[in-house]
């Protein structure tokens, strides 16, 4: 059974910066790719930042510049936020794609006030 645990999300003021963490943990033989999206109230959920086993990135245009995903081992994933806005509050799901299955976690909720 594949788990995803998400952690790092809380209330920030614009400008401000946040780091969201994911572990996988469980059994799956290999990853395609580890991503975050989000989904704010009334939405639909998006895309926010994806990272590759290959290597690759991709970001939303709309976090272009302020955010960054990394990953320091086969199943651990970052999200640096900075230059928080309002429109950034949203609740944030790690997403792991192993083969034709996706898995995800819990969401973690990131609100931007002052």
């Amino acid at each position: 059974q594949v788990q995803l645990v998400e952690s790092g999300g809380g209330l920030v003021q614009p400008g401000g910066s946040l780091r969201l963490s994911c572990v996988a943990s469980g059994s799956f033989f290999s990853i395609n790719a580890m991503g975050w999206f989000r989904q704010a109230p009334g939405k639909q959920r998006e895309l926010v930042a994806v990272s590759t086993s290959a290597g690759s990135t991709s970001y939303a245009d709309s976090v272009k510049g302020r955010f960054t995903i990394s990953r320091d081992n086969a199943n651990t994933v970052y999200l640096q936020m900075n230059s928080l806005k309002p429109e950034d509050t949203a609740v944030y799901y790690c997403n792991l794609a192993v083969g034709r299955d996706d898995y995800w976690g819990q969401g973690t909720q990131v609100t931007v006030s002052s």
